[in-house]
């Protein structure tokens, strides 16, 4: 075989080693932003869980002084509830559209209600002075704070995943490889952003 064919040939195997080297760190790239949206989300729903775990508490601590507000306190079980199927849903696959807009939707209500809940507490007094109470709404207010600190990570990893995904050439790999876009977790208007007054 002539020198010239094997020196065509060597540049034709340089070329397929250096495409095959782009692909692959190209898909590990993509593989790596997605797990850390996931591992980002993870933090949210350990804050999420948290704070379901603490409106059982304070939906009985409230039920001793609210006898007459058992329709409220139906309406944050309820809210509550929802929410947590939603958040398992989301944990289940972080970033899917139609589970995002869901646990955005579940938690809007619960927000709503939590805010509601808060607003009638404020006509009884000695629900106001209950210590366990406020230990509750103290422990209910960091934990959405660390909520929105969790949630601003996830949505930074989940945007940069994105553009990533879309940005050429690595789109080629992505839509190739079946790389879906993730769904940033926010809530849709000013008000729904509001973390629910717990102070009296």
């Amino acid at each position: 075989m002539p020198s010239g064919i094997w020196g065509i040939l060597l540049i034709i195997a340089g070329v397929v080693v250096a495409l095959f080297t782009w692909l692959a760190m190209a898909f590990n790239s993509l593989v790596a932003m997605r797990n850390r949206y996931k591992t980002a989300f993870s933090q949210i729903d350990v804050q999420l869980k948290r704070r379901y775990d603490l409106i059982p508490n304070l939906i009985e601590t409230a039920k001793g002084y609210m006898n007459h507000e058992r329709q409220t306190l139906e309406a944050v079980v309820q809210a509550r509830n929802s929410a947590l199927a939603a958040s398992r849903t989301a944990a289940a696959n972080p970033g899917d559209p139609s589970s995002m807009a869901g646990l955005a939707a579940a938690e809007t209500q619960l927000n709503g209600v939590l805010g509601r809940l808060f607003a009638v507490a404020e006509a009884y007094p000695d629900l106001k002075a209950n210590q366990t109470m406020l230990n509750l709404q103290q422990e209910l207010s960091n934990t959405e704070n660390l909520i929105a600190s969790s949630r601003q990570v996830f949505n930074n990893s989940v945007q940069q995943y994105n553009t990533a995904r879309e940005s050429f050439p690595t789109n080629l790999v992505a839509n190739a490889m079946g790389f879906a876009p993730a769904q940033l977790f926010e809530l849709s208007s000013e008000k729904e952003r509001e973390t629910p007054g717990v102070s009296f």
